[in-house]
């Protein structure tokens, strides 16, 4: 009789230690609320002290200095960024940028911008999410090749780091198909807006108009390579809110065993531990579908329905485990000031980008009623 293990191997529960072990050091709530505070919304030496130690780059190829693992290398940091809701973009530089990159790009390329990126040396972001335009697959950007090269005009939004990137990843429509372009945010040919989230990071409009851009890839067939960028994208925010959605309920746990009413523990009335249990049940949730989708992405499968299936448990699971930890916390939830606070908007904000859960159960529809 076979047994299937589908555990972490003994190196992945390294990784894991090793991360939780560097954010704990740097991502504590008084550190936390004073780079709130500060306009660029980056923890430096956390970003720093994790491309000293490799993880930046453990689930990026040897061949750009990567530590030659996988998707799931990634995962379990993002995770580890969610448990501690520590201000550094990998999402958005590893996953969004340095993969593909990696992956698609040409050797100047990958020397470039894959290899610094893993190192920490260099910050790079994604620009996905259009206005009043829901699928990133099938951009209204639009690129252009002149006798000076490729150009990009258009705009995209909700576009993270962009403050902190040296090169933005771009997917624009070519004419003749779509393609996958880096653009200098710097270049005066882009105009860069700032807003704010409702977890305090800064995101950016950005305009683009006759930007010089560099493909990657074949700039005329890069519709998968987008549909890669988004569907990783995609399940590294439902790890990251795994690590949200554990680390509120382990909070919650605790405040509910500690605090008294009527002379017992919160905990022992049943009202509360029923919707303590939910939230567990939840999170659970978010934590299978989420890893089922990075296990098939890290093996080359298809993955388009587990991708929609974890984001629709990270939206609605998330947003439902965030209201009941606030709500089981009482007054002490809504002070400001508590830790509590972040898990709650940080869970909001995973729960909209990218799609929310009614926009993936309308995909999953649509994907059935066409077969």
């Amino acid at each position: 009789m076979t047994t299937l293990d589908f555990s972490f191997t003994d190196d992945q529960f390294a990784l894991r230690d090793l991360v939780d072990r560097i954010l704990d050091d740097f991502a504590t709530p008084e550190r936390l609320g004073a780079l709130e505070r500060e306009a660029e919304w980056f923890d430096r030496d956390a970003w720093a002290a994790l491309g000293r130690a490799g993880v930046l780059g453990a689930g990026l190829p040897e061949a750009v200095g990567g530590g030659g693992g996988g998707f799931l290398e990634t995962g379990i940091l993002l995770e580890s960024i969610g448990r501690h809701v520590a201000m550094v973009p990998v999402l958005a530089s590893i996953v969004g940028a340095a993969m593909p990159i990696a992956r698609h790009g040409d050797d100047a390329q990958r020397a470039r911008w894959a290899a610094p990126a893993a190192s920490g040396e260099i910050v790079l972001s994604v620009a996905l999410q259009e206005p009043r335009h829901d699928d990133p697959t099938r951009p209204s950007t639009t690129a252009d090749l002149g006798i000076d090269g490729w150009r990009v005009t258009g705009t995209k939004h909700c576009v993270p780091a962009a403050h902190l990137a040296d090169r933005l990843v771009v997917p624009a429509r070519t004419g003749v198909g779509t393609g996958v372009f880096l653009v200098d945010p710097a270049d005066p040919a882009v105009t860069s807006t700032r807003f704010t989230m409702t977890n305090g990071e800064p995101q950016f409009t950005v305009e683009m108009s006759a930007t010089p851009a560099e493909p990657i890839g074949d700039p005329a067939n890069g519709g998968e390579i987008v549909r890669e960028i988004v569907e990783h994208v995609t399940t590294g925010l439902c790890l990251t809110q795994v690590g949200v959605s554990e680390r509120a309920l382990q909070m919650t746990a605790q405040h509910v065993v500690t605090r008294e009413q009527f002379g017992q523990p919160l905990a022992l009335f049943q009202a509360v531990s029923q919707r303590a249990a939910d939230a567990f049940i939840d999170t659970e949730a978010i934590r299978l579908t989420a890893w089922q989708a990075a296990w098939r992405l890290s093996e080359g499968l298809p993955a388009s329905d587990e991708v929609a299936i974890a984001k629709y448990w990270a939206a609605e699971g998330g947003q439902r485990v965030a209201h009941a930890a606030q709500h089981l916390h009482g007054g002490v939830g809504a002070d400001i000031d508590y830790p509590l606070r972040r898990y709650f908007t940080w869970a909001k904000v995973n729960e909209l980008t990218l799609g929310s859960a009614t926009r993936q159960l309308r995909t999953l529809g649509a994907r059935i009623a066409a077969t």
